[in-house]
């Protein structure tokens, strides 16, 4: 792998994909296409998505919203969210990511970014809210069996007092009427052809279900 600073997020550096790197055989022992051409059979952690890179980057332009707290990147993927926390002042943080090879790419990218960051590689949704001041959910609607996990953990944090942040490109399960838009910056995205036009993506503050 290839360390290089993340599209949009210069401030941050971590290791992906390149022509050579045989990452797609962890996912297909056959694969051998191009490395810099990613597909959603990729691993995922080797790219950065743009709902984690615009809430890196509110984090690094807005390090009062993670300042001394105690911090949960979830769905961390290559930690590069979590590390944006660390780097802006966040007193602790804590990665929850799935994927061993995951686990072990937040690892090397924490180390390269010279922070320290917990990774916790079982699946955290299934149970209560770990003991922080907020969660971090970068690009974690992009599928139905994702969001139906993910929903109703983010609901026990919020019910537990604990924020929640979201980035997201606008995936098709973004739960729009429990989102307040708190910015929009325009990323490449994981997937998106060398040549293509980036596409606004927003940072959000996820709230109760109205009425709720």
């Amino acid at each position: 792998m290839r360390l290089v600073p993340v599209p949009g997020l210069p401030e941050i550096q971590f290791y992906t994909a390149h022509p050579g790197s045989g990452l797609r055989r962890l996912v297909d022992p056959e694969d051998d296409a191009d490395e810099d051409t990613p597909e959603p059979q990729s691993p995922y952690w080797a790219y950065a998505w743009a709902g984690g890179t615009v809430l890196a980057r509110y984090i690094l332009d807005q390090p009062v919203s993670v300042a001394g707290c105690r911090v949960l990147d979830l769905g961390a993927g290559s930690g590069i969210v979590g590390i944006a926390a660390a780097n802006a002042g966040a007193r602790e943080v804590i990665a929850a990511e799935i994927d061993r090879n995951g686990v072990a790419a937040i690892g090397l990218n924490a180390a390269a970014n010279g922070v320290s960051i917990t990774v916790f590689g079982d699946d955290i949704t299934k149970g209560p809210p770990p003991a922080v001041d907020l969660v971090l959910a970068g690009d974690v609607f992009y599928g139905q069996d994702v969001t139906e996990r993910v929903m109703p953990f983010l609901d026990r944090c919020l019910a537990a007092g604990i924020g929640v942040l979201v980035g997201d490109p606008g995936r098709a399960y973004l739960p729009r009427s429990r989102l307040r838009l708190l910015a929009e910056y325009t990323v490449p995205d994981f997937g998106d052809a060398k040549d293509a036009t980036p596409r606004p993506s927003g940072v959000f503050r996820f709230e109760t279900e109205p009425g709720g």
